[in-house]
């Protein structure tokens, strides 16, 4: 697939180059799970980055491409839906959104304004007030949240939970893909300076081509992502969406093959994108759930 930017994608990009620019530093005495900068979602919204899915000019593509961008920073916010998701049920719904899945914890539930809630087939829309959600202790580097059950909401038609999920899967593969790549940023850091008989690690050629093969599918995650925002079409978002958690599944294996024991320490930072990877793998029926709906529409 040939894929170039427009000049007005192009001028976004460079605009969110230079605002990630001042949250790209690795923390240095982070020694938690969850690593999030309001500052960094406070900059988002008064840039106006949250609605460019609705702009002509620039449209689902280039949010994609700026989740894609903002989930390679060490820190994290509610981007995905907001940017991905929220445009395709209702540009004015009040953000941040969630998402929870048949009772379990979800990302970012505490403190959302709108929590997509997805039981089983059926999908509705619920606005939490004060003490309806709390807060759950996890360490999958996402602030993760219950929300209460029972909460009543605007229940979706079939043609339109149809339509969100479609929108669901995109933004995992975009948010997947800056994963992947932030990760492998991270791995590639690491293996170019620490040192082993004599050699820095990115020396030895085993390592080099395990490291190429993750970034060919982080290639193919981010493409794929792409290709669906432009297109909309449900079977390209669970193409992409499946692409994408098989390839977060071994990309998490392989960059903690790379770091050893210091990947498993929260000294170093790498389990901020590995363990995001891991929290994406589950979401929308996981692999499964994305081979099925592969099934569905493409064959």
């Amino acid at each position: 697939m040939r894929f170039t930017l427009t000049e007005d994608q192009v001028t976004l990009e460079t605009a969110l180059d230079g605002l990630v620019s001042g949250f790209s530093a690795m923390p240095t005495d982070f020694r938690g799970f969850a690593y999030v900068d309001p500052a960094l979602e406070l900059a988002v919204e008064e840039n106006g980055f949250f609605d460019i899915a609705t702009i002509p000019e620039l449209g689902p593509v280039s949010a994609a491409l700026a989740v894609e961008k903002l989930a390679q920073l060490a820190c994290t916010g509610e981007f995905a839906l907001s940017m991905l998701v929220r445009p395709a049920l209702d540009p004015e719904l009040p953000r941040p959104f969630a998402l929870v899945e048949d009772g379990r914890p979800g990302r970012f539930v505490v403190g959302a304004r709108t929590v997509i809630v997805i039981e089983g087939e059926a999908m509705r829309i619920v606005h939490p007030g004060a003490g309806d959600a709390t807060a759950c202790e996890s360490i999958l580097a996402y602030p993760m949240g219950r929300l209460r059950d029972g909460l009543a909401g605007r229940t979706l038609d079939e043609s339109e939970a149809e339509r969100v999920r479609g929108w669901l899967r995109v933004a995992l593969a975009a948010e997947m893909s800056g994963l992947i790549h932030g990760g492998l940023q991270s791995a590639v850091d690491h293996v170019s300076i620490r040192k082993q008989f004599g050699r820095e690690l990115g020396t030895f050629q085993a390592l080099r081509h395990r490291l190429s093969e993750v970034a060919v599918l982080a290639g193919g995650v981010r493409l794929l992502a792409l290709r669906a925002a432009g297109t909309g079409d449900p079977g390209d978002a669970a193409i992409a969406a499946f692409h994408a958690q098989e390839s977060g599944t071994r990309a998490a294996y392989e960059f903690h093959q790379m770091l050893g024991a210091m990947g498993m320490t929260l000294e170093h930072p790498l389990h901020l994108w590995t363990y995001r990877i891991k929290a994406l793998l589950s979401e929308l029926g996981g692999r499964a759930g994305q081979a099925g709906a592969v099934g569905r529409y493409c064959f």
